[in-house]
């Protein structure tokens, strides 16, 4: 049993820890005690030196691990360490992006781009090696050969515009989640409204997940025109009022004036028209 499903085995949820007992338990002889150990210090952010310490150790261990060879343990370390903001863990999640474990390589490159530490954008780069037509599904599994959406958006939120070349074709891409990671990113990096305005246009898939990816993508990069398109998006409320947060809180970023503007204004009427 991997610790993953000895933690869904949980029949109540797991006891309140304290910050040492969490670092201790990520020993523990127990598998799932070891994940949730992992998960409880990420979604904490207990960035004390002790967890960090811990969790890079977390990120080596070779005792939890599925019957297909994934490395539960290792996921939620990463994860975790994305969390914590410190620096010290970005060359060994840098080093996760060359394991065999698809799911370690995603959670890497998440936390990657939650550091926004440039010297991981070689790294990330080279999972892009092979352009789309090397991103193919692998057979008899459920994802691609790397986790190319991931990727793609730890490179736009890190800035690495030398990437702007390497991402461009992958618009393209036949899975949509990857289509809009592209796109995402490329507005980043260049700034061209193209991109946004590509985005919205994929509100109306029929895909409701889809809908759903496209918000949090529109919410991420702030683009501020898909403010009324957002609204009236056939999704939920919740995930419509996340991304509307996020474009307001981008915009209040680029004003200077004291006073809200006419845009901030607009984006907040339509977030209270979803209340």
């Amino acid at each position: 049993m991997t610790a993953s499903e000895q933690l869904n085995n949980f029949s109540q949820p797991p006891e309140s820890l304290t910050v040492e007992q969490a670092i201790a338990n990520l020993q523990h002889e127990e598998l799932g005690r070891r994940y949730y150990a992992a998960w409880w210090l990420g979604r904490f952010r207990i960035s004390e030196p002790g967890a960090i310490d811990a969790l890079l150790v977390a990120l080596e261990d070779k005792s939890d691990r599925t019957e297909d060879g994934g490395y539960p343990l290792r996921r939620n370390a990463a994860r975790a360490l994305g969390k914590l903001g410190d620096g010290r863990a970005v060359p060994a999640l840098i080093q996760c992006l060359d394991c065999s474990d698809y799911y370690v390589r995603e959670a890497a490159a998440q936390a990657l781009e939650a550091l926004g530490d440039g010297s991981s954008i070689s790294a990330l780069m080279k999972l892009l090696d092979g352009g789309v037509e090397a991103a193919q599904q692998v057979p008899g599994k459920p994802h691609l050969v790397q986790p190319y959406d991931a990727v793609i958006e730890a490179l736009g939120a890190i800035g690495a515009t030398e990437a702007t070349s390497i991402i461009q074709p992958f618009t393209e891409h036949p899975v949509g989640r990857v289509r809009c990671a592209a796109l995402r990113a490329l507005y980043q990096l260049t700034g061209d409204s193209i991109y946004g305005e590509a985005l919205i246009q994929v509100l109306q898939s029929n895909e409701l997940q889809l809908r759903r990816t496209v918000l949090m993508d529109l919410g991420a990069i702030g683009y501020l025109k898909s403010a009324q398109a957002i609204s009236e998006t056939l999704a939920e409320n919740s995930l419509k009022l996340i991304a509307l947060q996020g474009i307001l809180e981008h915009h209040l970023k680029q004003i200077d004036e004291i006073s809200l503007s006419e845009e901030a204004i607009e984006v907040m009427n339509l977030m209270d028209s979803l209340l």
